[in-house]
């Protein structure tokens, strides 16, 4: 069967324009309705939240209590006749024109309290070393001279063939010496230790054929002094 299109059935060219918005009024229908059914939805859910999450809070009752009144104070009347002891108060001040007398006054006595200087100090440590005669300058040079002096004075009067007179065997023979110079500058307690009792004997004669000194002093005070000497002696082979 073959359709035959009628003359009349032709579609005018505006006919598109009005099915295009007819569809487009039909969706934009469709989107507000959908739109506020959700909005109705979000509200209703943010109420029953609100609802849920409230805090009732309970406000306690005071309780007032009744004030009591103060307690009048007693007042003493005191009639004219009767007579009021008054406390008087003396005064403390002592007066002028009147001696003060104190007893009992203890004298008391200051103490010096006295530095205890030894008696023989060593000589390296003594502040002001004894003096041999002859000797000037400053503390240190009359301390370098004592030592130079005392040194050529064993070397000039010590018997040096002595050690050789004794059959020592080749070598340097020592005799350490030890004695004191007093708080006076006398020489005392010589004593020596050596290779031989000859050479003892002999270091400790010509120690005390030193000279009278000048005493030392330790803080201002003449001291005695402790002094050391090594008396060096060398043997020769063949001798």
């Amino acid at each position: 069967m073959i359709v035959k299109k009628h003359s009349k059935s032709k579609r005018s060219p505006d006919s598109k324009i009005f099915i295009q918005l007819g569809l487009a009024l039909t969706l934009f229908v469709i989107y507000i309705s959908l739109e506020w059914k959700n909005a109705v939805k979000s509200i209703d859910e943010t109420k029953a939240l609100i609802s849920n999450t409230e805090i009732i809070e309970e406000i306690p009752i005071t309780e007032t209590k009744p004030l009591t009144p103060p307690s009048p104070e007693k007042i003493e009347i005191i009639k004219d006749n009767v007579e009021i002891e008054e406390t008087v108060l003396e005064s403390t001040e002592s007066d002028q024109n009147q001696a003060v007398v104190v007893n009992d006054i203890k004298v008391i006595n200051e103490v010096v309290e006295v530095e205890e200087v030894p008696e023989d100090v060593p000589f390296a440590i003594i502040e002001e070393a004894p003096v041999f005669p002859g000797c000037k300058g400053s503390k240190e040079e009359k301390k370098q001279c004592l030592q130079e002096k005392i040194q050529k004075h064993v070397n000039d009067n010590f018997n040096t063939g002595l050690a050789s007179e004794l059959g020592l065997p080749a070598g340097k023979k020592k005799v350490h010496v030890q004695f004191n110079i007093d708080k006076d500058g006398n020489i005392t307690n010589v004593a020596a230790r050596g290779p031989h009792v000859r050479l003892e004997k002999e270091a400790v004669r010509v120690v005390e054929k030193l000279p009278k000194m000048i005493p030392g002093k330790q803080r201002g005070r003449p001291v005695g002094v402790k002094y050391t000497l090594p008396i060096t002696l060398i043997v020769q082979e063949g001798t």
